[in-house]
């Protein structure tokens, strides 16, 4: 009777499965993604979820003509179907949970939402560099938190570059670094087509470049420091080196009086 007791009392316990930071967006973007629906639902499919796109989504010329600034950030919770959402929710449990143990859950966040306005940020320079009349690209909305996860892809990369990953569905496996690399050539390669597929290349690329500078920061002030050290040490010596030159033959300041 005990053992029945015990196993009617035991209760599953999802927090060694998923983090809160985790958690929480998945949550957010799925309940956006039912109130999505719910909307196209009651008020018909084409003009609702373009009018949700256009408000919500990321339109370069919007955002960058300051009339929609919130757009960099709403964007990320946006999704164009269920399995693009259900795919990127998938890849940033695969590979957050882990970088979100490591770091806490405020850094995450902080790291996350960088990445993700920061790559939304860059997707605007770029599509309005390419179309600053707002004629065609830079019209286009961009949604999905896909730009915000490529960041986290390579923080995962960066915290265990050996660990490895199988390409589903293919029975092959390769370590996190070689991954991380292979995905970015394929959004870099991807890039080129200039809008040949409805997947925002850019943002992911973004994503990845944010992520980068966000993690080498330190690194980037340290060298300048260091340079900037080095560059004062060696004028110094030069000045101090042209003073014994040019001093080298005159006598003492207080020369003594003894003669030899």
């Amino acid at each position: 009777m005990a053992y029945y007791t015990r196993a009617r009392g035991y209760r599953f316990n999802w927090n060694s499965y998923i983090t809160p930071g985790i958690k929480f967006i998945v949550i957010a973007c799925s309940a956006v993604f039912l109130l999505q629906e719910v909307l196209i639902l009651f008020f018909g499919f084409p003009a609702e979820y373009h009018y949700i796109e256009q408000v919500f989504g990321l339109v370069p010329y919007a955002a960058a003509r300051g009339l929609r600034i919130w757009q960099p950030f709403t964007y990320l919770f946006l999704h164009g179907g269920i399995w693009h959402l259900l795919i990127n929710m998938f890849f940033l449990w695969m590979f957050g949970v882990d970088v979100e143990r490591a770091w806490g859950t405020k850094r995450f966040y902080a790291y996350y939402f960088l990445c993700g306005v920061g790559a939304g940020v860059i997707n605007v320079l770029v599509k309005m560099i390419m179309d600053p009349r707002g004629v065609g690209a830079s019209l286009v909305p961009t949604i999905g938190a896909s730009g915000a996860i490529f960041g986290v892809l390579l923080a995962a990369a960066i915290l265990f570059p050996d660990r490895q990953v199988w390409l589903i569905p293919f029975p092959v496996s390769m370590p996190m670094r070689i991954y991380v690399l292979v995905m970015g050539a394929l959004e870099f390669f991807g890039t080129l087509g200039a809008g040949g597929d409805s997947v925002s290349h850019v943002c992911h690329l973004g994503g990845i470049l944010v992520g980068y500078i966000y993690l080498r920061r330190s690194s980037f002030l340290y060298s300048s420091r260091n340079r900037f050290s080095d560059w004062k040490r060696k004028r110094l010596m030069r000045k101090f080196e042209l003073y014994q030159k040019k001093h080298r033959d005159e006598p003492p300041s207080r020369p003594d009086n003894w003669v030899n």
